[in-house]
């Protein structure tokens, strides 16, 4: 007993020094502390998250769009929560089947936003041409069950209660654009090279990390003007730094990245289990030199673009050193030629600049745009996530991750992202859509009549009429192609 009474008075002192020391503490010692264990949190948590990530991504595309299906459903979950707690007063026992039409809408946008991603797997993949005649079928399964949505959504409408429903309808809607509409592609991403997918979402990542760094430590030293009112944690100094480092990221890592055929070759086929990628490299993942176009720097100023690393100043000399004094002297005289400029030479007349990078991949340069995006464009998804916290009195859309809350406050900034990825790749990387695959799928689709008149088309011999030997030959192809023979 004395035993057990002295351990309970050690235990009791013990308790009232920490207290005591806690309260000899300052505010700004205290909040140091917290802040600190926030951090721990996080990093722990953030190191978690990335080696999931990172599994996935080992593992292979198909686990890939696992991870991201998983995600979706949890966006979709958070985000349409939050209305449904705000209001679970008026839904209680009031509406029925409320959550029932929610989650048919998802099932509605995720069935007909992969529909097409999969038919065009199929089309690019001849192994899987056997599910053509399924594939067909999709779009009638689509708005069969987009009218059996709608139809359950109006019937379950109650008197008194429509314009409430009418708002949460719209809300849904939102909520899908949010989420299954902005990353409708993001499984196009993977399958056309997992660097299409890892790459810009790294962007983020480094952009989140060090926005936060750069806001809590240089936060309101130097710009005192609040960034995004509704948002006060949010500092000039974290967006600046966060897309410095951000460019400085997209640079280096993007190189790096080109070295994998892991990361670099796209598929057309699902494997469960990961192997070796062999394919031709696209031109963008190989060495070269690359010259800019001197009218993107025609848009800046001058002394602004001589502060570039690696810049040039093309002169045009002058021959005469004088200058043109008739319209007949401007069109007789040759044109003026370019050389590097020499300070202090009178004959030497500016007339663009010039930058080369030697020994770099072309995806770099691609990179730093997608890395500007993930700076400047990207982080206004995570203030539109914020607003929406704000305007429903919550901290986190979730507790699932400790440090970060929920999915939809690690992943606020990715939607756009992944859309903005799929638009450039589409627009200045993948220049053509078709492949041999595609075309043997549409040309099978043809009538006979058809195939005849294609078959003409792509062999010249039987428009210029060619020597008999080569009318014999086109058509003994065509009647071998017309045959269906395989």
């Amino acid at each position: 007993a004395n035993a057990i009474l002295t351990t309970g008075t050690s235990s009791s002192q013990t308790t009232a020094g920490t207290t005591t020391e806690r309260k000899t503490m300052s505010g700004a010692q205290i909040a140091d502390e917290k802040r600190s264990k926030k951090i721990l949190v996080r990093a722990i948590s953030g190191a978690g998250l990335i080696t999931v990530f990172s599994s996935c991504v080992y593992m292979g595309h198909l686990y890939v769009c696992w991870i991201v299906a998983l995600s979706e459903f949890l966006l979709f979950r958070e985000l349409v929560k939050v209305r449904y707690n705000a209001y679970f007063h008026t839904i209680q026992d009031t509406i029925p089947l409320f959550r029932t039409t929610q989650w048919m809408w998802f099932c509605l946008a995720i069935f007909y936003t992969y529909g097409d991603f999969v038919c065009e797997v199929v089309q690019s993949n001849p192994d899987l041409h056997y599910l053509l005649p399924y594939t067909q079928y999709l779009n009638t399964l689509a708005f069969s069950l987009y009218s059996a949505t709608f139809v359950l959504t109006i019937a379950t409408m109650q008197t008194g209660h429509i314009k409430f429903q009418l708002n949460q309808l719209c809300w849904t809607i939102v909520v899908l654009c949010l989420t299954v509409g902005q990353m409708k592609y993001i499984m196009h991403n993977i399958f056309n090279g997992l660097f299409w997918f890892t790459f810009p979402f790294l962007l983020v990542v480094v952009n989140d990390i060090m926005a936060y760094f750069s806001g809590i430590t240089c936060g309101r030293k130097f710009i005192h003007r609040p960034f995004i009112r509704f948002s006060p944690n949010k500092t000039w100094e974290g967006f600046i730094g966060g897309a410095i480092f951000t460019m400085i990221a997209a640079w280096y890592l993007s190189r790096f990245l080109a070295k994998f055929p892991w990361m670099t070759c796209p598929v057309n086929e699902f494997q469960f289990l990961p192997g070796v990628l062999e394919c031709e490299n696209h031109h963008v993942f190989m060495m070269a030199q690359s010259v800019f176009p001197n009218q993107v720097f025609e848009v800046f100023p001058r002394s602004l673009v001589k502060m570039i690393p690696g810049i040039v100043e093309i002169c045009s000399v002058r021959s005469d050193g004088g200058t043109l004094t008739s319209v007949v002297d401007a069109i007789v005289t040759p044109a003026p030629a370019l050389t590097r400029c020499i300070s202090g030479e009178e004959s030497h007349v500016f007339h663009h600049f010039e930058l080369v990078l030697k020994n770099v991949y072309p995806i770099q340069i691609h990179a730093l745009w997608l890395g500007f995006f993930a700076s400047v464009v990207a982080p206004f998804g995570g203030f539109l996530a914020s607003a929406i916290k704000r305007a429903y009195g919550i901290k986190d859309f979730d507790s699932l991750i400790p440090g970060h809350g929920g999915v939809t406050d690690r992943l606020d900034c990715q939607f756009l992202m992944a859309l903005c990825t799929w638009v450039h790749y589409n627009t200045f990387v993948r220049m053509a859509t078709v492949s041999v695959p595609k075309l043997v799928y549409f040309y099978n689709m043809l009538t006979v009549a058809e195939k005849q008149r294609f078959l003409e088309e792509i062999v010249p011999a039987a428009r210029s009429g060619g020597g008999e030997g080569r009318q014999h030959l086109l058509k003994k192809f065509q009647e071998y192609a017309l045959s269906g023979t395989d």
